[in-house]
């Protein structure tokens, strides 16, 4: 390997989230993984051990932090945590396993490269396991890993893992997830987190740190058409510039662009990058455009090249995950919340709601009058005015919005725009 290449893989993020149903053992496997990757500080580890009743630390409390997760014995909010190891960094999200706190599983996987699916060896592929899997496909989650865990308790025998990885497989292969890793391991011995078991010779795969060190997560924004959401304009000497994080592709000088909604063209005349002058940009840098005409452009609109411009569109189908208890139902008027433009809107319709405890495979159930609370489901909305919008496939960034109530602010529904906008 060259120098080069060794110092991309050792700098390389990986951003991953661990999922499951209550007690498959999330949390103690992120405090395995970090206990066994030398990631706690000796202080940290001092703490759990107080804190522990046994005589080994219970290592599900350097994640389960809340008091209330602690009294309870669950996770119930997204617990954040970073280490590295010499060949990559991580960005981990312990989310919760309780079906009420789904919606908490959404906050922490919308950004990852990776989801961790754990399973309970006793009790195999479950309903809020088939959930998960849906909300990783929702959100087209680049890859995602099954972990059949307590594999202790069933005599680390081949023919559990096996079942159990056979019928997820074939699961999320209904839901559109092909690729599927999957590691047989015990969490509370360490088996297959960070050191190979030596229960389990039938299994010659990675352990869970090998494979989180070697799986891809070059998501290539600048390969994607360029975006650039105007956050906010600076007015100096007489100079505009129109200045945002872009949100996909590459901006060069000289090239030609449209600000949306107002379709109005012109050329990109600089690009500042922390105040130098630069002949072009990529995702995820945050830039200062100055355009060659003196244009109307104001937060919330969208730059793009002219020659690839998102689908511009009032009427919007969406696949979503509902947030509030609050149900969302037909007529509901709400807020589109889109990058940096946010605009009134209506729900036309509720196409369906997902079961996924309905049959081996799941399934939609048809006009269910209303979401509720962690619903997934498909809905029909009218803006007041055009969105650029991209097929979430394409796009993460330019191809998700929330909506929000209008009266109280409150974050309602997670959506991501379906194939058909794409123009």
């Amino acid at each position: 390997m060259t120098t080069a290449a060794a110092h991309r893989s050792a700098t390389t993020l990986l951003r991953f989230a661990t999922a499951g149903s209550v007690d498959d053992g999330k949390s103690t496997l992120v405090g395995r993984l970090l206990h066994d990757s030398k990631s706690i500080l000796s202080d940290q580890l001092d703490a759990v051990r107080r804190a522990s009743t046994g005589d080994a630390p219970d290592l599900a409390l350097l994640t389960d932090g809340l008091r209330a997760e602690r009294e309870q014995g669950i996770t119930i909010d997204v617990a954040y945590r970073y280490f590295a190891t010499p060949k990559r960094r991580f960005i981990l999200a312990d989310t919760p396993g309780h079906v009420q706190y789904t919606r908490n599983m959404v906050t922490g996987a919308s950004t990852a490269d990776l989801a961790l699916v754990l399973v309970d060896a006793r009790k195999g592929v479950v309903e809020q396991t088939r959930r998960h899997a849906a909300v990783a496909a929702l959100l087209r989650v680049p890859h995602v890993t099954l972990a059949v865990n307590k594999m202790d308790l069933v005599g680390y025998k081949e023919q559990f893992f096996a079942a159990i990885a056979e019928e997820f497989t074939a699961y999320a292969g209904e839901l559109g997830i092909t690729g599927i890793t999957t590691i047989p391991i015990s969490a509370l011995a360490g088996d297959n987190v960070v050191e190979p078991s030596p229960h389990m010779n039938w299994y010659g795969g990675p352990t869970i740190l090998e494979h989180l060190e070697a799986v891809s997560a070059d998501e290539d924004l600048g390969a994607a058409p360029a975006r650039l959401p105007v956050q906010y304009v600076i007015r100096h000497e007489g100079v505009r510039r129109y200045a945002g994080r872009i949100a996909a592709g590459i901006l060069r000088v000289g090239e030609q662009v449209t600000v949306l909604p107002s379709g109005h063209t012109t050329t990109i005349a600089a690009i500042d990058v922390l105040g130098q002058d630069v002949p072009a940009a990529r995702a995820p840098q945050s830039v200062a455009l100055r355009l060659a005409d003196e244009l109307d452009v104001s937060r919330g609109d969208l730059i793009a090249p002219t020659s690839r411009l998102p689908h511009l569109t009032q009427d919007i189908t969406a696949t979503v995950c509902h947030l509030h208890e609050r149900p969302l139902t037909p007529g509901s008027r709400v807020l589109i919340k889109h990058t940096t433009r946010t605009v009134k809107a209506i729900v036309k319709d509720i196409l369906y709601a997902i079961d996924p405890g309905r049959g081996p495979g799941g399934g939609p159930v048809r006009a269910p009058g209303a979401l509720h609370v962690n619903d997934l489901g498909a809905v029909v909305l009218r803006s007041a005015q055009p969105l650029p919008l991209d097929p979430y496939a394409a796009s993460r960034h330019t191809g998700s919005f929330l909506l929000i109530a209008p009266a109280d602010g409150a974050t309602l529904t997670a959506c991501t725009t379906t194939e058909g906008t794409e123009p």
